[in-house]
């Protein structure tokens, strides 16, 4: 199982940044996101799988930025404390 990888998105003309928890990796983001920008038979959508099932789906030609954090490994027990 992979572990989860913390994504933040920048959609233009909005002031906060989506957060999303995905197993996807960020090549295979990017990836997507390249297919969905070369698009030509519609509009661009980039759908993006949740760590908990569901699907984010994103106008393409919206996003301002991607932003990867690192691989999350749930901490559990004081340790988490900081």
């Amino acid at each position: 199982m992979r572990s989860a990888v913390e994504v933040k998105i920048g959609i233009q003309s909005i002031p906060r940044e989506l957060v999303v928890d995905t197993d996807a990796t960020a090549a295979e983001i990017e990836r997507d996101l390249a297919a969905a920008l070369a698009a030509q038979d519609g509009p661009a959508i980039l759908a993006l799988g949740t760590q908990k099932g569901g699907r984010v789906l994103i106008p393409a030609d919206k996003i301002a930025f991607v932003e990867f954090g690192g691989d999350q490994s749930r901490r559990v027990g004081f340790g988490n404390i900081v």
